[in-house]
């Protein structure tokens, strides 16, 4: 069973997935829409539709493929304005129920995709790991940058006529395994910041949660699961700051977690460590 009130984009159709990507060159579309098919049975909110470097038209025909197997949502999951035109042009929401689709995502030099609402209202995934310097992207290092970038993209949603609630933010999340620059504390004091604002109510977060554990090994030695607790741990402590969705697993037991256990001990100390001691528990925790 999913967290109560957590929202679950369904990650699976992504051309980054190794498996899926040999389904999509593989042409296998039997195979791209029981995949579909899977996560709505799995309790996915959303279907997360992303094809990579191909054509908008292919993304758009992808659309439609995972609509004829499923009635959720879908989330038009590319940086390029066109496909995203295409993809969203293609979005039947009769099929699901008159809910809008998610656009994933708009960045600060991609402001001109708020303007896509005339092609079909759409709940933005607000990318606010980074900002525009010069019409250059900047990586924003700081939990302060990533609440002024967020804030930046809100009131350029409201302009669009796209409410707060309305409104995901993705202040990005980083793996565990390798941070050694403290993304894990930028993330978290980010949600807190975010959410402390009342100028910002009823926006929700996400972040791509399969990241925070990417490259770990699936299991301690004593046999127990390392990435699920892991990111559950993270979820124990961001959801009461506003993280409400996670582009994520359906097959993943995502859980809130007691205090006492080892995975939010690890995550908890992390919080509170630097450098290279992050990473050195880590590897505690899934040696151990």
């Amino acid at each position: 069973m999913a967290i109560d009130g957590l929202t679950i984009i369904g990650e699976s159709i992504n051309d980054s997935v190794p498996s899926t990507k040999k389904l999509f060159d593989a042409g296998d579309l039997q195979g791209l829409k029981d995949l579909a098919k899977s996560q709505d049975e799995g309790g996915a909110t959303y279907i997360d539709v992303n094809v990579g470097p191909r054509s908008g038209e292919f993304l758009a025909e992808m659309v439609k493929h995972v609509q004829s197997v499923t009635a959720k949502p879908v989330s038009v999951d590319t940086p390029d304005p066109a496909m995203a035109e295409l993809g969203l042009k293609a979005v039947d929401v009769k099929r699901c129920g008159g809910k809008a689709p998610l656009v994933n995502s708009i960045s600060p030099l991609r402001l001109e995709m708020f303007g896509l609402v005339r092609v079909q209202p759409f709940r933005p995934i607000l990318l606010a790991s980074e900002r525009n310097e010069g019409g250059k992207a900047m990586p924003n290092h700081t939990a302060e940058e990533v609440y002024e970038t967020a804030k930046l993209l809100v009131h350029e949603a409201r302009k669009h006529g796209i409410a707060n609630n309305d409104c995901v933010i993705d202040p990005a999340i980083a793996p565990i395994g390798s941070d050694s620059e403290g993304h894990l504390r930028r993330v978290v004091d980010a949600c807190r910041l975010i959410h402390g604002d009342p100028d910002l109510k009823g926006v929700h977060m996400s972040v791509g949660l399969s990241n925070f554990t990417v490259m770990l090994p699936m299991k301690r030695p004593d046999g127990s699961p390392v990435k699920g607790p892991l990111e559950s741990a993270f979820l124990t402590i961001t959801m009461p700051l506003g993280m409400d969705h996670v582009i994520g697993s359906v097959k993943r037991k995502y859980e809130l977690l007691d205090d006492s256990h080892p995975a939010m001990q690890c995550v908890r100390e992390c919080l509170t460590l630097d450098g290279f001691d992050v990473i050195m528990r880590v590897q505690e925790y899934y040696n151990s």
